[in-house]
């Protein structure tokens, strides 16, 4: 990786919005290894993996000129392979609940170190996101999806109507999935499923 510090983030999609195939590569020597690692951790499978990894870097290529990141280029990669991965498994919904919904929390937590750090930076994006939402938006995304109440149950603790309710916790979806600017992660699905 010692060659991709050679060029910041910037300078690497700014490269990359611009054409350069070498742009590309720089990023595909730096981070395939990551981003490998980061599907494996939740697919076990090597083909599987090798093919993830390939699309991602296919759909960065392809989608360059949009490209927009608002985290690190390592954790854009991260992410993008983790929903990719979230996008396979989706087409198999019997392996999905087999193999990523069971245990995910614990296969985050087994994983290799710079994982776990992608995943903590995420979490922690995700937060000072939430700190941002309007406050009566926060209280309710909060009460929805910290403290797991229904929407029926925030409704008559802050005396709203469900739609309110309902209509806050839009609100902040939103917010929250502009905000990323990067295709949802995994963990950001589950965390919504809850």
């Amino acid at each position: 990786m010692a060659f991709a510090n050679k060029y910041t983030d910037v300078d690497l999609v700014k490269r990359l919005q611009d054409g350069e195939e070498e742009a590309l590569t720089i990023i595909y020597k730096a981070y395939w290894e990551i981003m490998y690692l980061a599907a494996y951790n939740l697919v076990k499978d090597r083909s599987v993996c090798e093919d993830i990894v390939q699309e991602v870097f296919i759909s960065l290529w392809q989608r360059r000129a949009k490209l927009q990141i608002k985290v690190s280029l390592k954790s854009y990669l991260y992410t993008s392979t983790v929903y990719k991965v979230y996008d396979h498994f989706s087409k198999n919904k019997k392996m999905a609940k087999d193999e990523l919904f069971d245990n995910f929390e614990n296969k985050i937590e087994t994983s290799n170190p710079e994982t776990k750090l992608m995943h903590e930076e995420l979490i922690h994006l995700l937060d000072s996101i939430i700190d941002t939402l309007p406050d009566k938006c926060k209280e309710v995304y909060k009460l929805s999806r910290e403290n797991m109440l229904s929407n029926k149950e925030i409704a008559e603790q802050l005396n709203i109507s469900q739609r309110t309710v309902e209509g806050h916790i839009s609100k902040a979806l939103k917010i929250l999935k502009e905000s990323l600017g990067v295709a949802v992660s995994i963990e950001f699905i589950l965390f919504f499923l809850k």
